[in-house]
């Protein structure tokens, strides 16, 4: 016990005299929190992300907002998703059942979608497409493999069509054109 104590007040001495522990003052330090932050990174004890002052705020990025995004979760509504990250730019579907060559094989397929960028190019997205062919009379017997297919370039063509129509504002035209020759509400009920 007494090395115990000897030892805390040895390392309170040591921390003290080095300048390590330094005891604060209302008077030296500035009540306003932005002067104190500002006050503590000129003297190299703060650090800043990102750039700009204090006033300035950051750009948030929706996934409403973004064409490129809500086409592409509106093009692969089909098949039900395992990561849809907006702020990693990634989709990732679940397996899927796809058209199998062979008689005693399951095929199943996984599409991962990669934005490089919001811009609606022909290079923002990367599309991969991977196929799992298992034997259907044996256990764990699959194999993964990345393929390359037409069906790669069909989906990015695919999305960045939708895309296009929903940035030009054409999207929500034809769907009032639609709403206004499709009959509402009971047609062909009779009220008494």
């Amino acid at each position: 016990m007494k090395k115990l104590t000897l030892l805390l007040i040895t390392t309170a001495f040591i921390l003290t005299n080095c300048g390590i522990y330094k005891r604060s003052d209302v008077k030296d330090n500035p009540v306003n929190v932005k002067e104190r932050v500002q006050k503590n990174i000129e003297e190299g004890r703060g650090i800043r992300f990102g750039k700009g002052g204090f006033g300035s705020s950051g750009t948030f990025d929706f996934a409403s907002s973004n064409e490129l995004w809500r086409a592409s979760i509106e093009i692969l509504d089909f098949v039900p998703f395992t990561n849809a990250s907006y702020s990693g730019g990634i989709i990732i579907t679940d397996w899927f059942s796809g058209p199998s060559k062979v008689e005693n094989e399951k095929r199943m397929l996984k599409i991962t979608v990669r934005f490089l960028t919001n811009e609606i190019r022909a290079d923002a997205l990367k599309i991969n497409i991977h196929e799992k062919i298992c034997k259907l009379n044996t256990v764990n017997d699959c194999n993964v493999n990345k393929i390359s297919s037409s069906l790669e370039n069909e989906i990015k063509l695919a999305i960045l069509k939708k895309a296009a129509l929903l940035q030009s504002g054409q999207y929500k035209k034809e769907a009032k054109e639609y709403r206004k020759k499709k009959p509402q509400g009971n047609v062909g009920i009779e009220r008494q």
